[in-house]
Formats: C-alpha cells, sequence, structure tokens
C-alpha cells in the first residue's frame, strides 16, 4: 500500500514536471501572440537619428561641398526632421589633422553650414539649426593615415 503511494506520487510529479516545461524556442506566447522587442530609443532623440537616419556625413580633402553620394543622409535627417518638429540640432563641422589650426576652424565651419544649407534647401527652418566648428580639435578616429583622415573629414548633427 505505501508503495501504491509512493509510486502514485512519483508519478503526478514526473507528469507535472512535464507539463511544467520551458518553450525556449521563443515563438508564440499565450493565445496565438508573439511577443516583439521593446526598443529603448526615444523617438526624436540622437539614439533615433543615429539608428534610423544618421548623423553625418563625410567630405573629400579640403572640400565643403556636399557630394552626391552624401546628400541622401542630409536628406534623411531632414525628413526626419520633419516627423519631430520639436527638435533642434547642432551641425558640427570637422576637420583631419592636417593644416594649421585656424585654416581647419574655417574648413570646418564651412562644412557644417554646407550640410546646414542642405537641410534648409529640403524645409527645415533655419531657426532649428546652429552651426560650430570644431576643425581638428575633436577627431573620430586617431592616425596620421588616409583611413583616419577620411572619417575626420565631417559635419555631424547633434540633437540639442
Amino acid at each position: 500500500m505505501m508503495n501504491t503511494k509512493l509510486l502514485g506520487a512519483l508519478a503526478a510529479a514526473a507528469l507535472l514536471s512535464a507539463c511544467a516545461s520551458e518553450d525556449t524556442s521563443g515563438a508564440a506566447t499565450g493565445a496565438g501572440t508573439t511577443t516583439a522587442p521593446v526598443s529603448s530609443i526615444r523617438p526624436g532623440s540622437q539614439e533615433d537619428l543615429v539608428a534610423n537616419v544618421g548623423d553625418r556625413v563625410f567630405f573629400g580633402f579640403d572640400s565643403y561641398n556636399v557630394s552626391p553620394d552624401q546628400r541622401p543622409v542630409l536628406e534623411r535627417q531632414a525628413a526626419w526632421m520633419s516627423q519631430h518638429p520639436e527638435v533642434q540640432v547642432t551641425v558640427e563641422g570637422h576637420a583631419d589633422e592636417r593644416g594649421t589650426r585656424e585654416y581647419n576652424l574655417a574648413l570646418g565651419n564651412r562644412r557644417a553650414n554646407s550640410a546646414r544649407d542642405v537641410l534648409v534647401s529640403q524645409g527645415v527652418a533655419g531657426g532649428r539649426i546652429s552651426t560650430v566648428s570644431y576643425g581638428k580639435d575633436r577627431p573620430a578616429a586617431l592616425g596620421s593615415n588616409e583611413e583616419a583622415w577620411a572619417q575626420n573629414r565631417r559635419a555631424v548633427t547633434v540633437v540639442r
């Protein structure tokens, strides 16, 4: 009689443990619903701009004209800004390490203004955009080679 109760208890425990197994497939949960990851990126934030649009354009050596291959980034930024009319930005102009500090500050300023001009031409109100030049003072990449220099010749849009 004791063995029958023990066997019954073990059978019940085995049955319960089989029913309680976890679904590790990550598929459907509940009654045909799936759980999607919740994004922690706040719409209209710098993180949103970087992740969904792109925050920078690059320039050729000693150039401040936005090239045709970089223009789509600024067009996407303008569209993003129209979706977020409360957002104001600063466009930072940067240069590589070559040249004097004064020359690179002026070049960074021209790059920031060129990027700003494209945003304004796409319908963004000029009052929402300020510019600043950092010249060669804030490199994105360290090094004295073309790869580093190419990454440092840029204009970066930063949400204020």
